[in-house]
């Protein structure tokens, strides 16, 4: 693939087990964001809540590449982040709703649950944070030699904060094994990537810290994939960091919140025609022979049985009690 090439010609060789399990994961990613803008519009989720339907590949793709010890860090479209780290269903669900039995016991909310258990540092809901916290995550790596590398993933919105480039500054000049994910949805908050950014190619970001970067189709799982095995295998290497954009797209708005009436309805309705994820891993289990439409349905019954329980398992789990208002906020050494 070439640096700007976002061509599906030539699929990567994936097998039948793979195939499936990418479907799989990304379709609970979407089944679990559609059920929690249902139970957002129910007013059981408060506050803020961004939802990642439509940039599923781009967490399972890059999942698929990674190795047990590696980390990952976001910003605040973190759902699908979570589950594709293997983190609980039922415990995502209640933290977005406040309640008790949630990763960050309902202190946390949608922008701010962690599990140190699966290396998910976070949920970040200061724009861009998450770049240099990762880059101090993958420092601690290098000091202690454990061989993982950290993924930070952030969007068009935040590849213009400065804290960005301060922090490619520091993992250039130290080669710190991270990869760095722009997942370019292309609206940041609701302005076009055109409007806003004078350099649109955002993986030529960082070239002039001599970080290479690459182009890459954020709606193709297998894409994604390889370009993160690449990535990641040059940063175990000691070569440093890499920067990947992913071109991808978000077919909701910005958050619950944001009606997105900065874009067409047909612009929307032709990328979930031709361009979604799911249906392109959908095409090719079927195309290849590795599945049929009954054994699909059978998997989308299996993950919407998952989404629903967590649902329940939120509704029933008690709030906080109010003497964890106070925890959790020092650390005494």
């Amino acid at each position: 693939m070439s640096e700007a090439s976002t061509s599906r010609a030539k699929p990567p060789k994936a097998t039948a087990a793979e195939l499936t399990g990418y479907y799989r994961d990304m379709l609970l990613i979407r089944r679990f964001e559609e059920r929690a803008g249902q139970l957002y519009g129910m007013g059981l989720i408060g506050g803020f809540c961004h939802l990642y339907i439509g940039q599923e590949a781009v967490v399972i793709g890059m999942q698929a590449a990674m190795k047990e010890g590696d980390q990952v860090i976001t910003g605040y479209r973190d759902h699908g982040h979570m589950l594709a780290c293997g983190m609980d269903a039922n415990g995502v669900m209640a933290e977005l709703t406040g309640r008790a039995g949630g990763y960050s016991r309902g202190k946390g909310g949608s922008m701010h649950m962690f599990s140190r258990e699966k290396n998910f540092f976070g949920g970040h809901g200061i724009v861009g944070a998450q770049v240099s916290l990762g880059t101090g995550i993958a420092f601690a790596n290098k000091y202690r030699k454990n061989g993982a590398v950290c993924v930070a993933y952030f969007g068009d919105g935040a590849a213009n904060q400065g804290q960005v480039y301060e922090s490619f500054n520091m993992a250039a000049l130290w080669k710190l094994p991270v990869v760095y994910i722009v997942e370019n949805n292309q609206y940041a908050m609701g302005t076009a990537i055109q409007r806003s950014t004078s350099e649109t190619h955002l993986y030529k970001r960082g070239v002039s810290f001599n970080i290479p970067g690459e182009e890459v189709d954020g709606m193709d799982v297998l894409a994604v994939r390889e370009a993160g095995k690449k990535a990641l295998a040059r940063a175990r290497k000691g070569e440093g960091p890499t920067l990947l954009e992913m071109k991808t797209y978000r077919y909701r708005g910005h958050s619950m919140s944001d009606p997105a009436k900065y874009r067409t309805r047909e612009e929307v309705d032709a990328m979930r025609s031709h361009h979604d994820p799911i249906e392109h891993v959908k095409t090719l289990l079927i195309d290849l022979g590795h599945a049929d439409e009954d054994a699909l349905k059978e998997i989308d019954r299996e993950v919407r049985a998952i989404v629903v329980a967590s649902a329940e398992f939120a509704q029933q789990s008690p709030e906080p009690d109010p003497a964890e208002l106070m925890t959790d906020i020092l650390v005494e050494a």
